[in-house]
Formats: structure tokens, sequence, C-alpha cells
């Protein structure tokens, strides 16, 4: 049997996992969540005659998780993908997938279903060649990466510590760049207090509001100190910007509050004591000058920066695998947004970020390149190839028993 065809099934099964449904229902109330996805993937993957679980990670939303075992003990790899997506809001046909000039539209298809579907390819490859490589590939299909990252810190929790990974691969879209870093983010909360009052009576009012403009104004000039500083080589530099405000009740009444909800994106060396400090910081300033001001804050949530060093050994072999399949196009990277290869670096897996081109992330008109989800599923099952050569030098805690 070749093992070059089954590469070819990257796209039926992106086409499959498109079909499904998947919004998060946590960013849109009543979205259809992962059940239906990850039954079906958890479904195939036994049929193709892979050992898969489902995993529970809140009511009705699951991971999907497969293993293949090579003929010998070696490296444990890690392929991570999310099956959730973004609102299908003011979308024409979104769920059909559309193949037009080499690329493949539908939501989900860059965002990442594609790089998903390369995973799967992979991992259907290794199963029918498990003769030719060593350890293991696991498979972790996961929930909730565009909200809370639920189900990537429930497989990492789950994950048994003795069985640590060598390597892990996060697939989501990046131009086939091996990205090394992308930014953290933090959410945070404002609640500004006025007194309610007759629009005509002033003397009797405070204007929650108005405290709030004030915020925002030391809200911007931070967001513009931060831009000015001397930024990250490959991020950049942090930055912040509103997201929601709510307050007032009527026309005729002063306001007695005011809610701001904000996001403030991090690079390195910025935690969460440093977004927290910010903050307390500039509402202890407007307390000093304004008897009247009254607000509080929190921190609702945050997600780490993530940063890997090239020069770790097996992230030189991915790249050298995939540069050799694609010269003119691979090349180490970093992207902007978020994604759970922080998570999986703060659990000490050496980790990229890599997958296909596209476009439309998160827009009305999103779409993958083809060609380039055979190419990476082909990349993973080249780069479990090449580790598995007895060539390669492995730390013992890092072996897998078939």
């Amino acid at each position: 049997m070749s093992s070059r065809r089954p590469f070819d099934q990257a796209l039926e099964i992106l086409s499959d996992l498109v079909r499904i449904n998947s919004v998060n229902p946590s960013l849109v109330p009543g979205g259809a969540g992962e059940k239906e996805i990850a039954t079906f993937l958890a479904a195939f993957l036994k049929r193709q005659g892979i050992p898969a679980e489902l995993q529970e990670v809140a009511p009705d939303r699951f991971n999907v998780v497969a293993t293949v075992r090579g003929a010998r003990p070696g490296p444990r790899v890690l392929l991570n993908g999310h099956l959730d997506t973004v609102s299908v809001e003011g979308m024409h046909c979104p769920f059909e997938p559309i193949q037009r000039e080499g690329k493949i539209y539908a939501r989900g298809a860059q965002d990442m279903k594609g790089g998903l579907a390369a995973a799967i390819a992979a991992l259907l490859a290794l199963a029918r060649n498990q003769p030719d490589f060593s350890g293991e590939v696991v498979l972790a299909a996961v929930a909730d990466e565009e909200d809370q990252s639920l189900g990537t810190q429930f497989f990492l929790n789950q994950w048994p510590k003795e069985k640590p990974f060598e390597f892990g691969l996060v697939l989501e879209p990046t131009d086939l760049k091996a990205c090394t870093a992308h930014k953290g983010f933090a959410w945070l909360e404002v609640n500004a207090h006025g007194i309610a009052a007759h629009g005509s009576r002033p003397q009797d009012g405070v204007d929650a509001i108005r405290s709030m403009g004030a915020v925002l104004q030391e809200l911007e000039a931070l967001d513009e100190r931060l831009q000015s500083r001397p930024s990250h080589p490959l991020l950049g530099s942090g930055s912040l910007h509103a997201s929601i405000i709510q307050g007032g009740r009527e026309w005729s009444s002063y306001p007695d509050r005011c809610h701001l909800k904000y996001e403030r994106r991090t690079v390195p060396q910025e935690s969460a004591t440093t977004v927290e400090q910010e903050l307390l910081a500039i509402l202890a300033k407007l307390r000093e000058g304004n008897l009247k001001f009254k607000a509080e804050a929190r921190l609702v949530c945050l997600r780490p920066p993530f940063e890997m060093n090239r020069d770790h050994p097996i992230l030189g072999r991915f790249y050298e695998v995939a540069g050799s399949k694609l010269p003119e196009l691979v090349d180490w990277g970093a992207v902007s947004f978020w994604t759970d290869a922080a998570l999986l670096s703060e659990a000490q897996i050496p980790t990229l970020v890599f997958g296909p081109r596209g476009g439309g992330l998160h827009s009305l008109e999103e779409y993958v390149v083809a060609s380039d989800v055979i190419s990476c599923a082909e990349i993973i099952y080249d780069f479990v190839l090449a580790g598995s050569e007895p060539s390669q030098t492995r730390r013992g805690s890092h072996l897998a028993s078939s």
C-alpha cells in the first residue's frame, strides 16, 4: 500500500467536519456545541480500528482522544485541534463546503477543522503503517477553545503525569509558518457607581457614565504607553481595547451604574499581576482626584502568552521536515491570536503552532487552501517517521511503550 494515498482523505474528512454545526454555545446562546461532531469523530476513528474515547468536559460538551502506537518504544507526540467554531450569523450556507479555485469555503474550514482534518488523516496513515514508526501519537480533538479552553485544560488534567509528551503540535492556521510565539490576553471588568436622581436635580445625582468616561480616558492613555514601549521581537507590544459598555436607566435620570468590559492583550513577561496593578493604579488615581468617584474592578479571565525557544531540537526537527516538503512556503513565525499552545507549554510540552494557509478568520467568508490540508497531513506523518530513526537520541523519560 502506498504511504501517500491516505492523505487525500484529509479533504473528505474536512468536508464531513464542516457539515456538522459545532458553534460554541458559550459564545452563542443556543449554539450546537461539540456533542454531535465529537460523537461522529469518535465513531469514525473506531471504524478505522483506532481506539477513541469521548471525554465530557462540561454538560453535552466533549473531547475526542485517540491514540495510535507504533511497533516499538519511542517518543510520544500530541496533536491538538479544536472542534468548536464561532458564530455563523450572517453567513450563507455556513455548513456546506464549497470548493473554488483550490480553496474550501465553510465555517471552521480555516479555524480550525482544516488543521484537525490533517491531523486525523495523518493518524489514519500511521495506523495503517504501524511497523514503520516508534512510540505513539495522541490526537486530542477538544471542545471550547474559542472561549475558555475547557477541553484542553480537561485533557491535560486527565492525562497521566507518568506519560509525558515529547512534542505537541497545535494545528491552528499559521500560513504554513512554524510558530513559536503568540500573545496572551486578559478580560477585565469595571463597575462604576453613581447616585440616581432626577435629571433636573444635579445637586442630588452622581453620573456613573461620566465616571466611566474618566476610566476610559485613563485606559486610552495606558494603551498609548503600552504601544510606545520597546516591543517584543516577534509579537510587538501589549495593547488593550474596550469591548462592551452598559449603563444608565432612562433619559431623564442620572445613571447610578455603568459596566465596562475590556480586553488586554499581553506579551511575554506580562502577567496577571501586571494587568491587575495597571487597573488598580488607574482607579486609585481617579479616587484621589474626585471624592465622588466610586468603582471597583476584577480580573475575569487570563490566558498566558506563548513562547518557545526555536533552538529546541525537536522543534528544529519538525521545521526541517516541513521545510523539506514545502521549502518555498515554510518558515519560522509567530501569530497574534491566542491558542491552546500556551496551555501545552505551561504543561512543559515543547510545542509548535503550525497549520494551513487560508483567510476569513472569524469572518463571513472563511476558507482554507485545500492542498495545504493534504500537505500538513503528510508533514505530520513524515515527522513521526523521521523521529523513529535509530540515529535520533531520546530522553528516556519521554519514551512511550507500544
